[in-house]
Parts: C-alpha cells; sequence; structure tokens
C-alpha cells in the first residue's frame, strides 16, 4: 500500500520585473508599476513540487511574502489526500486562521497570500493527476467539484444543491489584448502595437483611460480610426472616477461606441457601480469589474444587485480556485459572463484554465462576449507559457496550473538581491530600498 504524500517544505520569493522602464501595465492609477508576485513553491516527500503566485506591482510584494511565511504551519507536514478530499472545509482553515484573520478578514495582503499557497497546491495536485488543471477540473464528477468549495456567506445567492444542480477544442477561447492601449504609450507605440495585434488576428482590444478627458477622446477616436467600429473595444478607468464623474466622461466617450467601461469608480463601491450601470447601459456601455474585488461575498452582491455586465474574476485576489469556482457558479446562475482580469506575472496563464472550465462545465457558449484578458508582456519568464493563435487562447497541454517560472528568471529577478537588480541598481536605474 502506498504511503500518502507529504508536504515536507515550503519556500516563497519576491520577483520583481522592471516593466516601469518602458511604461508597461501604466493606467491611471498606476503610473509606473513593476509587475511582480510573491512566488511560493510547495514541496513533497516526492519529487512533484507545487508552483503559485500572487501577483503585485512592486513594492509591497514582500509582506505578501512575509503573510505567506506565517500560512506555513496550516501547510508543512500535511497529507495530500486530506487536504485534495475536502478542500473546501481545508480553504475554509486557511482563511480563518484566528492568528491572521483579523488583518483580512478573507481580503488584501492575507488573500493573496491564500492565493498564492492554493494555486501551488492546485499546481500540485494537477501535476499528481498529469493533467493540466482545467482538464482537472472538468473531469471531477460534480460532488467531488462542489467538495472544493466553501460555502460560508453564499447560501443566500448559491446553495451546495444549486451548485451540484449546475454540473452542467480546437480554435481555442477568444482574448482580448490590453497590451495597446497603456496610458503611458505614445500614439506612435498605440499605432505599432494595434497594428501588430490586427495582424495577428486579433478583435478586441481594450484602452486605458482616466486621466484627462480630452486626451482620452483623442486617443479613443485614433483607436476607432486604427481598429474599425468591426472590432470590439473597451476601457478600462482602473477606480480613477468619483461615481457621477464616471458616468459624465462615459457619456463624452459613448459616441466611440466602447462595449464596457472597466472599474469606474471604487472595487468595493457596489451601489455606485449599480448607478453608473443605470446611466450608462442605455447608451450601450456596460459596467465591467472584478479584478479588485477581495471575495466571493462581495462578487455575490455585485451579482443580486445587477450592478455588472460583466464579471472580472483575478485568479490571485480572490482566494485561489476554490473561491473563483464559487465565483463562476454564481455568475452563471445569474446569466453574467466572465471575462478574468489577466495580464501582470503569470496571470494570463493561470486564468486560461478557467474560461476553458467556464465554456466546458459552467455557460457552454462562447456567446455574451466571454473573452480573456491577454497581455504580451513576461511570458518569457514561464516554464510553459500561454499561446495565442489568431487572438485565441489556445488550451495548455502541460500537466498543472501555472507549471512555473523558469529558474534562471526566479534567479536574476528575486529582488532585491538578484542579478538583473544588482546591475539595475548600479547603472542607476532604480534606487535601492
Amino acid at each position: 500500500m502506498n504511503e500518502p504524500t507529504v508536504i515536507t517544505g515550503m519556500t516563497v520569493k519576491d520577483i520583481r520585473f522592471p516593466t516601469s522602464l518602458e511604461k508597461q501595465g501604466s493606467d491611471a492609477m498606476h503610473i509606473a508599476p513593476n509587475f511582480s508576485c510573491a512566488y511560493v513553491v510547495i514541496q513533497t516527500d516526492t519529487d512533484l513540487e507545487g508552483h503559485g503566485n500572487a501577483f503585485t506591482e512592486g513594492r509591497g510584494t514582500d509582506v505578501v511574502c512575509y503573510a505567506i511565511t506565517s500560512m506555513q504551519k496550516k501547510v508543512i507536514g500535511r497529507k495530500l489526500s486530506d487536504i485534495f478530499n475536502n478542500f473546501g472545509t481545508y480553504w475554509r482553515e486557511i482563511t480563518n486562521d484566528d492568528q491572521t484573520r483579523w488583518i483580512g478578514p478573507e481580503k488584501g495582503v492575507t488573500h493573496l497570500a491564500t492565493a498564492a499557497i492554493i494555486n501551488a497546491l492546485w499546481d500540485l495536485w494537477a501535476k499528481m493527476e498529469g493533467k493540466p488543471l482545467w482538464k482537472l477540473l472538468v473531469d471531477m464528477d460534480a460532488e467531488q467539484l462542489v467538495n472544493t468549495i466553501d460555502f460560508t456567506y453564499m447560501s443566500d445567492a448559491l446553495t451546495r444543491d444549486e451548485a451540484l444542480e449546475k454540473d452542467m477544442l480546437e480554435s481555442g477561447h477568444p482574448s482580448y489584448t490590453t497590451s495597446c492601449g497603456w496610458l503611458g504609450y505614445s500614439d506612435e507605440r498605440i499605432t505599432e502595437e494595434v497594428t501588430k495585434a490586427i495582424a495577428g488576428g486579433t478583435t478586441r482590444f481594450k484602452m486605458k483611460v482616466g486621466k484627462d478627458l480630452q486626451d482620452d477622446i483623442r486617443r479613443a477616436k485614433m483607436f476607432r480610426e486604427l481598429i474599425g467600429y468591426d472590432k470590439i473595444w473597451c476601457v478600462d478607468a482602473n477606480q480613477k472616477w468619483d461615481v457621477d464623474e464616471a458616468i459624465d466622461w462615459m457619456k463624452a466617450l459613448a459616441p466611440y461606441k466602447p462595449l464596457w467601461i472597466e472599474e469606474p469608480t471604487s472595487p468595493d463601491d457596489i451601489l455606485g457601480h449599480l448607478k453608473i450601470a443605470q446611466a450608462l447601459n442605455p447608451l450601450g456601455i456596460a459596467v465591467a469589474t472584478g479584478e479588485m474585488c477581495q471575495n466571493r461575498v462581495m462578487f455575490k452582491q455585485f451579482l443580486q444587485a445587477n450592478a455588472l455586465q460583466y464579471c472580472q474574476i483575478d485568479a490571485c485576489r480572490l482566494g485561489g480556485v476554490n473561491e473563483c469556482i464559487a465565483v463562476y457558479l454564481m455568475a452563471a446562475k445569474f446569466d453574467i459572463p466572465v471575462c478574468p482580469h489577466a495580464g501582470g506575472v503569470g496571470l494570463c496563464e493561470l486564468v486560461q484554465h478557467y474560461s476553458l472550465f467556464d465554456y466546458i462545465r459552467c455557460s457552454g457558449t462562447l456567446e455574451k462576449n466571454r473573452m480573456t484578458e491577454y497581455a504580451e508582456h513576461l511570458h518569457e519568464h514561464m516554464l510553459d507559457p500561454v499561446t495565442i493563435k489568431d487572438g485565441n487562447y489556445m488550451p495548455p497541454k502541460v500537466a498543472g496550473f501555472i507549471v512555473g517560472i523558469k529558474p534562471e528568471s526566479l534567479r536574476d529577478y528575486e529582488y532585491p538581491v538578484g542579478p538583473a537588480w544588482q546591475k539595475m541598481f548600479d547603472q542607476g536605474l532604480f534606487e535601492r530600498e
């Protein structure tokens, strides 16, 4: 009889990339971000390891790393069979720790740390089964899938029985690109990126807005002249505006027919999003939000209030796969399409699995403009980078979830000791903190 696999160790690294040098990721609220992640590797008493990350944007990544380390007593020494056989209960144990719950609960730094650990465990599970994560999920029977979910605080919107009832590829899953529309890009850079994207088969675009209205109008006109009106065009304010300001600003952009305005105001203001939606929906503009939504409880309220028309989960903002699945099932009940947030470090590699799961097990359709965000940055550092063909995500085939960041990238970009950072410090590109 085989002995159960046991977790023997967990390492955490602060990994940062200097994306601010080329204004990649720049928007109305994040002028010069350095895409980063708190990176976790879970070791076992076998050769298998699980990799997970929590995406951040530079300073503060060390805080998330510390939070992950503080949770290791809940991880090291555990039998994987005990975790995976009742994953929902284990998830509740991690998120409801009475020693760390006060600085959450289920939000902020502690939830980012939770996501990194939970996603690493799912990566490990998928590798044990020899399947990419999306395949692991779709092959589960309904009871097994539902056992991964913590239904606490959800029963008024989705019960366990309803989730069981909802048990419900060659062309790939549609993507939309953000890489052409960063706020810090020059007109020349935007034109170059849009032209390249169209040549590669992209038909769905997003532009950052919110810094200056007249410049946004000018850039909107330029974007539409480049892509025409037969392609999808969305805009993203990254929480920049007050509620009434968002309505007025978007009315000025309405002639350029954006499909949605993303994160128009505070990500916590559910009633504010509702007011914006009620004002803009008659103009053909939907409201999209969720990349900064803290947990399934807030998503429940957004859905119950009809305060969004596009639900956007983030693979590392929520508490890992377990909570993301819960949101997908709720969104399916409310008939709201999920269009995951991606980009950053590893987010594209993660969310592609969710979109395949959604199509196969939840929605069964690509209607209602279901699509997944894509940004072309940093994939060269991944062991199994995404494949985009004709503007679509192609299903990953390698066993695992994020699979991993290349060892040489982990070495070179570990902050602040990595050789790449040491060189940039010496060149005066960044100050040592």
